[in-house]
């Protein structure tokens, strides 16, 4: 069918790049383009005897344009998948728009120095992409991805209108280490350490950092913990579902993990302010990142279940209704499958599967979109073929 250039050699993009090699049929060739080569002939050398599709491989620096759209004019991929940084969202639709190559990513824009993230960066591309006749599909992960392609669905076929959605994301994974992050410790810990917010009839509502914690029973995990966060799915998801009063977002987390984390918070070893050190100057959560364990080697000794998933509350046929679609997955499945923890496997799945309904055409419409804004049934049928196969529930426990 074609050809995919993946940006990104991590944890993420190791999952996408096997699913695309399991996927010959759609994925003729893949370019795997990072700025360290060696990480990307790796991979190469071990997936290239076992697939039809033909993987090259580059090296880029994803913050530099004109090496990207040279990159890209050498390869002619009919997508480009960004599984870099967030920090490079930018440079690379813009590599993408000189091109005009579709575009694709798993997590929104945020700006190196200020831990904000949020679409409207990437929304200012929408009316530059339409003219250039090409797509960025923005959120093809897990949480923001499936969670927006759970609500499309929900909102198709189980609703007319759908008023509260609670998003919750849950790891019951155990790595054994006192503490570690299960993807980016920069990315992760900017996250949870930033303040909370949920969306209220069209507001942001803010709450300080881990303030709203409620207990939840998940299937195939039991009960945990889980903290209210801001996550950038909540922005496109109230404007884009008919209905809706209320989002929130929850996230599971350990009370050791949290200890941890508060000790080195108070220390000032998450602070992204740069500071000096023997006459150079270093951001602390980057040196942080350095010494902890790199969550690409987590895999092996990661055991349990991941349960994420949306509890919806809505109105179908003039009668108030719930319904809760979520997807269980076992760490050390994917392991043996991919050689990743779930935690990767759960958004580099939906992020191969979204480059493949661009370049299958299933989806086709030119401009930046949320991917809410597609038909859900080509994603959530591929969801059950290649390896996150998803649940129903139509009498769920709801969170106060």
């Amino acid at each position: 069918m074609g050809k995919c250039m993946i940006i990104g050699c991590g944890g993420v993009a190791s999952v996408a790049i096997h699913k695309c090699c399991q996927n010959s049929e759609v994925f003729e060739g893949i370019m795997i383009a990072s700025r360290t080569k060696s990480k990307c002939d790796v991979l190469r050398d071990k997936l290239q005897p076992t697939t039809k599709t033909v993987i090259e491989t580059a090296q880029v620096n994803a913050d530099n344009v004109d090496e990207l759209i040279a990159l890209i004019n050498s390869y002619k991929p009919d997508v480009v998948l960004n599984l870099a940084l967030p920090y490079q969202d930018l440079t690379i639709m813009d590599a993408c728009l000189a091109t005009k190559t579709h575009y694709v990513d798993t997590a929104n824009y945020e700006p190196l120095d200020t831990a904000k993230f949020e679409y409207k960066w990437q929304w200012a591309y929408r009316e530059k992409f339409e003219q250039a006749g090409i797509t960025a599909l923005l959120g093809s992960g897990f949480d923001p991805g499936v969670t927006g392609v759970f609500s499309a669905y929900a909102m198709k076929h189980e609703f007319d209108e759908i008023n509260y959605i609670d998003i919750l994301d849950c790891n019951g994974g155990d790595h054994g280490y006192p503490f570690a992050t299960n993807f980016n410790p920069e990315i992760n810990i900017r996250e949870v350490s930033a303040k909370g917010s949920y969306i209220e009839n069209g507001e942001w509502v803010e709450t300080e950092p881990m303030e709203i914690k409620r207990v939840y029973n998940f299937k195939g995990v039991g009960e945990k913990d889980m903290y209210l966060l801001h996550h950038e799915e909540l922005e496109s998801l109230a404007l884009n579902i008919k209905g809706i009063k209320r989002i929130r977002f929850f996230m599971t987390f350990g009370q050791s993990y949290l200890t941890h984390l508060k000790c080195l918070e108070n220390v000032g070893m998450t602070s992204i302010e740069p500071i000096m050190y023997e006459g150079k100057e270093i951001v602390p959560l980057q040196f942080l990142k350095a010494v902890l364990p790199d969550p690409a080697t987590l895999g092996a000794r990661t055991v349990g279940k991941t349960n994420i998933g949306c509890i919806f509350r809505g109105r179908k046929d003039g009668k108030d209704k719930t319904y809760y679609l979520y997807n269980i997955c076992d760490h050390q499945e994917c392991y043996k499958e991919v050689g990743s923890q779930a935690v990767s496997y759960t958004t580099g799945v939906p992020a191969m599967i979204g480059a493949m309904m661009i370049m299958t055409g299933k989806w086709s419409k030119a401009g930046v979109y949320n991917i809410e804004e597609f038909d859900p049934d080509p994603f959530m049928q591929a969801l059950n073929k290649w390896g996150l196969p998803w649940e129903e529930d139509f009498n769920p426990v709801l969170v106060e």
